[in-house]
């Protein structure tokens, strides 16, 4: 990590606590921000033991920040995200329970508030959207032969990114002005965990197909979503590449024989659980590991 706001901050620190100028005056260092925002993954969602998933502290917003908070302890959290939101519902409400959490504005909004009543003192905004656009176009993830996808609603959620993560970029940068750091993130893709099924006949096995068209999405999606933080000046960590899903290889070592793609998939999330799983949401590992690509992206 690079944190160079941090040098800043400890110097400014010296000064107000007289051992920088020696004087009398009680100037006290002003509160600064870290704010989260986004989706289930912003706020540690994790499947309980029954298997229903539920909100943690565990999220890699809350590992970035014991980071943070470790270098600079006059650090403030500010954890805006709520499960269930995508992109149409972060930019104009529609999710009952993130509706009451910002008191009936929609997260962007509410964001927006933030960043202008504190402008100046917000230091790092982190950013997780996009996901949950194709959340809803996936059912059975139990049923031996795979999940099932519709694939109009994946065309659907894909056109939404298109047109409306670039309006969130846009107005978190305006809001926070231009020397507040943004970081958004890639995607990972769950859906390789569909070729651990056995396909006992013999036939070409559906899930291959649905793991390349579930590539084929993810390589747009996040294509989508590096244009659109590009343009508005806001950086990218890259949890694509954290999680390999591009490597369909079997490490010459491996243990298991899974391919690497499908191994850090296990490994990082709870879709190969079979007593709370599967689960698309990442694990304690996988949350250290999304909080460590963020890190390295931190001035």
């Amino acid at each position: 990590m690079r944190f160079g706001w941090i040098a800043a901050t400890a110097a400014a620190a010296l000064v107000a606590t007289g051992c920088g100028g020696g004087g009398d005056e009680d100037t006290a260092v002003g509160q600064r921000y870290y704010l989260s925002l986004g989706d289930s993954l912003t706020v540690g969602v994790q499947p309980g033991e029954d298997g229903t998933p539920e909100e943690t502290p565990d999220g890699y917003t809350d590992v970035l920040y014991r980071d943070l908070y470790d270098a600079d302890s006059t650090l403030s959290h500010e954890r805006m995200g709520c499960g269930g939101e995508d992109t149409t519902t972060f930019v104009s409400g529609g999710v009952p329970r993130c509706d009451d959490r910002y008191g009936g504005r929609s997260q962007l909004e509410a964001a927006e508030e933030f960043l202008t009543e504190n402008r100046g003192d917000v230091e790092l905004v982190t950013l997780t959207i996009g996901g949950n656009n194709f959340t809803g176009c996936v059912s059975d993830l139990e049923a031996p032969e795979g999940p099932a996808i519709d694939t109009a609603c994946v065309d659907d959620g894909l056109e939404r990114i298109e047109t409306e993560v670039p309006e969130i970029a846009d107005r978190l940068r305006a809001a926070a002005g231009p020397d507040t750091q943004i970081i958004a993130m890639t995607y990972y893709n769950p859906f390789l965990a569909a070729l651990l099924l056995e396909d006992d006949d013999g036939a070409a096995a559906p899930e291959d197909d649905l793991v390349g068209y579930a590539s084929d999405v993810l390589e747009r999606m996040n294509g989508s979503l590096r244009a659109a933080y590009d343009a508005a000046g806001i950086d990218v960590a890259d949890v694509e590449a954290v999680f390999e899903s591009a490597d369909f290889g079997v490490p010459a070592d491996s243990a298991t024989g899974m391919p690497t793609n499908v191994q850090r998939i296990c490994d990082l999330t709870w879709m190969c659980d079979v007593e709370r799983g599967p689960d698309i949401h990442t694990n304690r590992a996988g949350a250290q590991e999304i909080a460590a690509a963020f890190g390295e992206v931190v001035d």
